[in-house]
């Protein structure tokens, strides 16, 4: 079977692959980057990825701490830099670096790269007494950093209605991403984001697409979902990961995974063999909005919107 790949276009007209097969978090994330905790195996599931067919898509943040394993994969690989695209966020909950264009320009010398694809900010929650700058200073750094061509496009993470409307009061660079928490059991991170960023022209990235199998809930409450997850798998002869992350796209939203093990870096990367039918989508958006919220990230502040959570 021929390889095909699917790209979403942003509000600037730009393509992004429409999964990132590689997320260097999660996983790989370490609370301060040292000689001793270098992961060999990191570098070489980049390398792995980077052997894959098409625009492979690779998710990065200066908090991960992971640059060096980052540089390393992108050293050896024979991939044109037109077929790789890296997402990279500043950290604006732990002080890294003094700013988001600091934080840019430290990570294109680590990495050796003169651009990335993609330019976020993790979170919205800055302040002048914690920072130096407000989240919308931060965004007009951002802007700069776009304008310069440092940045090929440019975004958010984890910002709900309010700090979205906050952006695009000043903005003269629309975001063209809000990557957020989303799976079939949290349809929204925060009340009604998915809606607004999707109204606003604004492209949702999904990370942790796969926690409905990574918390897999035994109770009989959740066993038709993963039922007819099950169903669909044997169904389309892929795994429940491809079924749920073929979901997710039909939902408009880019999911950011990854793994360890090639096949399934391979298995996400070849996505888009298949199709699910609409009715097969929304079934799976109704089942699983039946199950309570499962938020696994930034629960101190946004667990409270758990209820909302799960609201069409």
């Amino acid at each position: 079977m021929s390889f095909h790949q699917e790209f979403f276009t942003l509000n600037n007209g730009h393509k992004i692959p429409a999964i990132a097969v590689i997320g260097t978090g999660t996983r790989w994330y370490k609370k301060e980057e040292t000689d001793a905790n270098f992961s060999n195996a990191l570098v070489k599931q980049i390398e792995y990825a980077l052997t894959l067919p098409g625009v492979v898509h690779i998710d990065h943040a200066e908090v991960y701490r992971t640059y060096p394993e980052l540089s390393e994969a992108l050293k050896n690989t024979k991939k044109p830099r037109d077929e790789i695209f890296l997402t990279d966020k500043y950290s604006v909950q732990q002080k890294i670096t003094k700013d988001p264009k600091e934080g840019l320009e430290t990570a294109l010398k680590r990495t050796g790269l003169k651009y990335v694809d993609l330019y976020l900010l993790h979170s919205p929650f800055a302040s002048p007494e914690k920072n130096g700058f407000t989240i919308e200073e931060a965004w007009k750094q951002l802007e700069d950093l776009y304008k310069e061509g440092k940045a090929k496009n440019i975004g958010v993470s984890n910002f709900g209605v309010t700090d979205l409307e906050k952006i695009l009061k000043i903005a003269t660079v629309k975001p063209q991403v809000n990557q957020i928490e989303f799976g079939a059991f949290l349809q929204n991170q925060t009340p009604g984001i998915v809606k607004f960023s999707q109204e606003n022209d604004i492209q949702l990235e999904a990370y942790s697409p796969l926690s409905s199998l990574q918390k897999r809930d035994e109770s009989a409450e959740a066993k038709p979902f993963y039922d007819y997850v099950q169903k669909l798998a044997e169904k389309y002869g892929k795994t429940e990961a491809q079924i749920l992350l073929r979901w997710v796209t039909k939902r408009n939203v880019i999911p950011v995974t990854t793994s360890s093990q090639p096949k399934r870096i391979q298995d996400a990367q070849n996505l888009f063999s298949f199709d699910l039918s609409q009715e097969e989508v929304e079934k799976i958006t109704k089942l699983g909005l039946a199950h309570p919220a499962l938020r696994l990230y930034w629960t101190d502040v946004y667990g409270k919107y758990d209820e909302e959570a799960q609201k069409p």
